[in-house]
This record gives structure tokens, sequence and C-alpha cells, in this order.
């Protein structure tokens, strides 16, 4: 099984026009795919969870993650899926650049960065996530 990334993208609510401008980038939230299920934590759905999403380019931008491990990804959802969404760590990391996960609670970029092993999960953002994901993937020998 493969793992890919999406990057949620032309979200015009409020809270991602928020996340655009705060982030200077053009994603506002992310998932892991696998098998077609998304893993991610959500503030729609109050924390971790996984559930289908029709994933339509309009919207989404999927990055392929070849050196990341589907079996990993299923077991930190396993792990964390009582998880609720992390408010404290966005805030501290993310609004303070402070870095500061708070166990029990992720937000979404974070809660992807943890599941395919990356270090410092809780300052990527879903944009800053996007890029190094798409760095690895560059620097990765075929």
């Amino acid at each position: 099984m493969t793992v890919q990334l999406a990057l949620r993208k032309n979200d015009t609510r409020l809270s991602a026009r928020a996340i655009h401008w705060w982030t200077g980038s053009i994603y506002s939230h992310c998932e892991l795919v696998v098998d077609g299920w998304c893993y991610s934590s959500s503030v729609m759905d109050k924390g971790v969870r996984r559930k289908r999403i029709d994933l339509k380019p309009d919207k989404w931008d999927l990055i392929e993650l070849p050196w990341a491990n589907a079996a990993d990804v299923q077991h930190y959802f396993a792990q964390t899926d009582h998880y609720r969404y992390g408010w404290p760590s966005l805030i501290t990391s993310q609004l303070f650049n402070l870095n500061r996960a708070v166990r029990g609670a992720e937000f979404c970029s974070e809660w992807c960065a943890k599941a395919v092993g990356l270090p410092s999960a809780s300052s990527y953002s879903p944009g800053s996530l996007g890029d190094i994901c798409g760095w690895i993937v560059r620097k990765t020998p075929a």
C-alpha cells in the first residue's frame, strides 16, 4: 500500500482563508491517504479520525510518499484515534513559534508529520509539510 499526502486548496471558508494568510500558503488542511482512507486530525471532526473524502483535483493536491510506510500510518492512527483536535499545540507552535506539542491533542499537519516519522512535527503547517515532503521525494533516489 502506498501513502499520499493530500493538501487542501481553494477552500474559501473564513478559517481556511486565515490559515492561507498566516502561513503564506495555498493549503489550509492536510490528510494522509492509505488505501482510499484519509487519516488526519480535523476541527470539524473534533480530533483524529479516519474517513473517506472525495479528493477532487480542484480541491486537493496529492504527493506520493514512497518513503512512508502505510502500516506505520495505520498503527499511529490506532494509537491516537481518541486524540482531540490540537488547539493548544496549534496556538503555541504556529502562532507563537514555540514548537510545543501537547499530549493527547494534535492538529492536522502535526498528526500527519508524526505518522510518517518526521521530526519536530508541531512545527509544520499544511504548506510547509507539503514543501518538506516534496523535497524528500525529489531527493530520494528512484
